[in-house]
């Protein structure tokens, strides 16, 4: 499913923004804080129930780029990993960190911290996986 525009989550301190067609569901918010991200309450994102900077760490964790953050005091969203890294998962996707510039298939440029690219061509949110075909099977 193509992404849509992200859903923001508010809280006092950082906004969390979650684009549920990139989201691959490697669970790394519900696990890494669950105080803030369960999927069994609504909203499932409570950016107010840790403090900010340890949701943003959590946030950074997330593989496919569809949770990020920014924080309300301190100016710009997260700052991009250097050196950029790409790797390619034991899938076939390509997971990339650092100061990106994704084209998608519609021709904008998205500036991103993480992605996850598909590698398969089968997507239907291009570039990015969304599991649809052989390189989102692990």
């Amino acid at each position: 499913m193509p992404s849509k525009e992200p859903k923001a989550y508010d809280g006092k301190r950082i906004t969390v923004t979650y684009d549920t067609g990139r989201c691959l569901h490697a669970a790394e918010c519900v696990s890494g804080l669950p105080e803030v991200f369960d999927s069994g309450k609504r909203p499932w994102v409570q950016p107010d129930g840790a403090e900010p900077e340890r949701v943003a760490e959590v946030v950074r964790r997330c593989p496919s780029g569809a949770l990020r953050y920014r924080l309300a005091d301190e100016g710009p969203a997260e700052e991009p990993d250097r050196p950029t890294t790409v790797v390619r998962s034991s899938a076939g996707q390509l997971v990339m960190r650092g100061d990106l510039r994704v084209t998608t298939s519609e021709g904008a440029v998205r500036h991103e911290t993480r992605a996850m690219l598909c590698a398969c061509g089968v997507s239907g949110n291009q570039p990015f996986c969304d599991h649809s075909g052989a390189c989102g099977r692990d």
